[in-house]
């Protein structure tokens, strides 16, 4: 039982203390820094925006390479060409994602977070600007506290308008994947956009704006469900930010001639500067913390304070918590890579992945789909012929004309009654009524019965063939 004992009120206090659960944010100034790890997250940066900025104005046979071409309902992908049916690659690829983002945290912590995640590039790029108009971390504090002025006003309005920019162009590069992007750029020009096309071009841009020169850190700390559930996918020998709590304490300033054994200090000078750098602003030294995104800053600053101080790098540093506590070395901590949570992840993302490019290899460049007249199941002809008809259903996934080949088996004696050859434009879909007839021989003694068919539609030779085939059933009436 824990008891409960009364505790004298304060001198003077004769009324209730409110207290607001709702406590505004205090605002997060990271200091600039510089290293092997911010040169990281910069290569990171540019290589992922050259990407994303970049792949819409690039062409593939004539066209847009990637294009989600909603209108038309198809999803161009370099060479590959997808379709509402083919949603089940979307659902294999969110499948592989995730599974990729397990086996990576377990192994590695939040790399992705630090280096590539959107919510981190596009902060650090307004950070960039906010310190090239601003200064840096105290110069904007200072800024902020001031009051309004001409200079102020000058400064704030020139982010501003930055920020701005780069929302837009954002926003306008995220519908270029959805709209042919230069047909896009023509319209804005003339400021033609579509309804649906102003609103995403503003609703992205604001989003990005918002997130990277506002929230930043609170989208890490409180939106970003990745954060909530990545205690679940680590263990003590995942890869993570560590402080060597061993080495730094009993932490406390110094001079650098000065030996911290004979005065009973650890390495760690105090100097805060792991958290001013921190785009969370949080301080690593009280240990790992959902907050921490693995972006490292903290390491580059440490370590140069470290060299100033003529002590060895490392004090913070990418480690496992084993790794920090039983004093491994890296050989040591990459043995214990391979564990059982580590191998199950990677035999999941493997199948997996392996039955997507299986299934990527095997698509056959068009779709068939056959329906039975549902009006009039079978019909007696002249001559006692049975006639069963049919909606044949053809797609051309590919980007040229082709001519497909059309045969039935399935009953001795099944005639095709309808063209054998049938000609579909690129990218086009094209239907046909399709007759097939029994003779009455053939057909006596399967009177009564609906009996299985197989439809053969075949494209290309040799190795080039390709053939699909649909189920039917023919009905025989008495």
């Amino acid at each position: 039982m824990i008891p409960i004992l009364a505790v004298p009120a304060a001198a003077g206090a004769d009324e209730a203390l409110m207290v607001s659960m709702y406590e505004k944010q205090a605002k997060v100034y990271p200091r600039a820094v510089t290293g092997l790890f911010a040169r990281w997250r910069w290569t990171m940066v540019w290589l992922t925006q050259l990407v994303f900025y970049g792949m819409p104005w690039l062409t593939w046979n004539g066209r847009q390479a990637v294009l989600f071409d909603l209108n038309e309902r198809r999803f161009h992908i370099f060479g590959l060409l997808l379709q509402p049916q083919d949603l089940i690659y979307l659902a294999a690829l969110l499948v592989i994602s995730a599974l990729a983002l397990f086996l990576f945290t377990a192994v590695a912590g939040r790399l992705w977070c630090g280096y590539a995640c959107p919510q981190t590039v596009y902060t650090e790029l307004f950070l960039w600007v906010e310190r090239r108009l601003e200064g840096d971390r105290q110069a904007r504090i200072r800024l902020d506290a001031a009051p309004w002025g001409l200079e102020k006003l000058a400064r704030k309005g020139a982010k501003q308008a930055v920020w701005l920019a780069i929302g837009l162009v954002t926003g306008f590069t995220f519908v270029g994947y959805f709209t042919p992007i230069r047909s896009l750029a023509a319209d804005a020009v003339a400021l033609a956009f579509t309804p649906w096309e102003w609103f995403w071009v503003l609703f992205y841009g604001a989003a990005t704006y918002g997130n990277a020169g506002y929230l930043r850190e609170q989208v890490c700390k409180y939106m970003c469900p990745y954060a909530r559930f990545q205690s679940a996918l680590i263990d003590k020998d995942s890869l993570v930010i560590a402080y060597d709590t061993g080495r730094g304490e009993a932490r406390g300033s110094r001079s650098r001639k000065a030996d911290p054994k004979a005065l009973g200090l650890g390495d760690c000078i105090d100097c805060t500067l792991c958290v001013q750098v921190c785009p969370t602003g949080i301080d690593i030294r009280n240990g790992l913390q959902n907050e921490c995104i693995g972006c490292a800053a903290c390491i580059d600053v440490c370590d140069d304070v470290m060299g100033k101080m003529g002590y060895a790098p490392g004090l913070i540093r990418y480690s496992t918590e084993n790794g920090v506590a039983k004093g491994w070395t890296r050989a040591q901590m990459m043995r214990r890579a391979l564990r059982p949570r580590v191998l199950l992840y990677a035999a999941a993302l493997l199948l997996v992945s392996g039955a997507f490019v299986i299934s990527l290899s095997m698509r056959s460049g068009f779709s068939v789909d056959v329906f039975k007249d549902r009006g009039a199941l079978a019909r007696e002809i002249q001559g006692g012929v049975i006639e069963n008809t049919y909606t044949l259903h053809l797609s051309n996934l590919s980007e040229q004309p082709r001519q497909y080949r059309l045969a039935v088996s399935g009953l001795p004696g099944l005639e095709l009654r309808s063209a054998a050859r049938l000609d579909v434009g690129a990218m086009a879909n094209r239907t046909w009524p399709v007759q097939l007839a029994l003779p009455p021989q053939a057909a006596q003694s399967l009177r009564g019965r609906a009996h299985a068919i197989e439809f053969e539609v075949s494209t290309g030779d040799g190795a080039e063939a390709r053939t699909r085939r649909e189920k039917a059933t023919f009905y025989v009436p008495r």
